[in-house]
């Protein structure tokens, strides 16, 4: 599919649901999106996909998906173990099961989220995420077709190198707001970070008394500007996303992002522009910096902004991801009892 511009720059388009979120991305990077409704990967044929708890909540209510919890609740039953065991287990399997049913549709990865609420543990991220693998695995899919996405905090960025270094494990770094956490994800050699442009404007407008920004000036345009220059300054691997947009200028101004997510309205906004989109971010004069656990936690504590849009990430996906396990054992209990 082709977005209508003058230098007929090829793009993937990606449906997300349930937010019906959709992902701009350039032919020379293809990669990464959200839980898509199948039909859509059908229509829109992403090369990847992503999920989250919320995404998986959502999903697991409806009656199309039914058959997946189904298997799940009787995988984490026959494992046995405490309730909690069986529980975790059942949503461990349904997180897989989602990730197995896309990957039928996609060519590419599916990112598959270890619980937020291990956000500060990195031993048990580390053991959750290849729990995840080997459910895989045990299916027939290999790790390299799986991005475990982990929470930007300390713990989850040094799970995250382990994962990579010693298990081969690609992964993605969410809930990203600082450049201390880039900086840190850059060193710890990940896959790929989803710096939050929206999120971060967001943010701006309810704490300040400026109430619009120009592009230029968008406090998030500026944050994921800065990342990627000193990625591509320092010859960092890890691909940059920029996701969470909330108008077409704050996208226009970080073309030549590796990554782009826009929404269907923006989208559709941009498809009916017809200017030349030109890319905008270049290496630019930055100083490379080392990030220790002490440096990194005072330069992010620093960053009022990013420190409450992290905390405030966790929370809600924590607060999904235990309705979710409600669901379950009530689902659970009806099965135990034979309704």
């Amino acid at each position: 599919m082709y977005l209508s511009t003058r230098n007929r720059r090829l793009y993937t388009f990606l449906l997300f649901h349930p937010l019906c979120r959709l992902s701009l991305i350039p032919q020379r990077a293809r990669h990464l999106s959200v839980l898509s409704v199948f039909a859509a990967i059908d229509e829109y044929k992403p090369q990847d996909a992503t999920t989250n708890p919320s995404l998986i909540l959502a999903a697991a209510k409806m009656p199309a998906y039914q058959h997946l919890v189904d298997q799940a609740i009787k995988y984490g039953i026959a494992n046995g173990g405490t309730e909690e065991e069986q529980v975790a287990n059942t949503m461990d399997k349904l997180f897989v099961s989602f990730g197995l049913e896309i990957l039928k549709k996609v060519p590419g990865r599916v990112s598959t989220e270890v619980d937020a609420r291990l956000s500060f543990d990195k031993e048990e991220m580390v053991a959750r995420a290849l729990k995840l693998i080997a459910l895989y695995e045990e299916a027939g899919i290999s790790k390299d077709r799986v991005l475990i996405k982990l929470s930007s905090t300390w713990e989850g960025i040094q799970a995250g190198k382990e994962l990579e270094e010693k298990h081969g494990v690609h992964c993605n770094m969410t809930l990203l707001f600082s450049f201390a956490q880039a900086v840190a994800c850059a060193e710890a050699k990940v896959t790929l970070i989803s710096p939050f442009v929206g999120r971060i404007l967001d943010w701006h407008k309810e704490n300040t008394d400026r109430k619009s920004f120009e592009p230029h000036e968008d406090p998030g345009v500026i944050s994921v500007t800065k990342i990627y220059n000193y990625y591509k300054k320092f010859g960092y691997s890890t691909v940059v996303m920029g996701a969470s947009f909330r108008n077409t200028g704050e996208v226009k101004a970080l073309a030549g992002c590796d990554l782009l997510t826009i929404s269907p309205g923006l989208l559709a906004e941009l498809s009916q522009d017809h200017s030349a989109i030109t890319a905008m971010l270049t290496a630019c004069d930055l100083e490379k910096i080392h990030l220790d656990e002490k440096a990194f936690r005072w330069e992010h504590n620093e960053d009022r902004m990013a420190v409450e849009k992290l905390s405030d990430g966790i929370r809600k996906f924590a607060a999904d991801a235990i309705k979710l396990e409600a669901m379950i054992k009530e689902k659970m209990l009806s099965v135990k009892n034979g309704q």
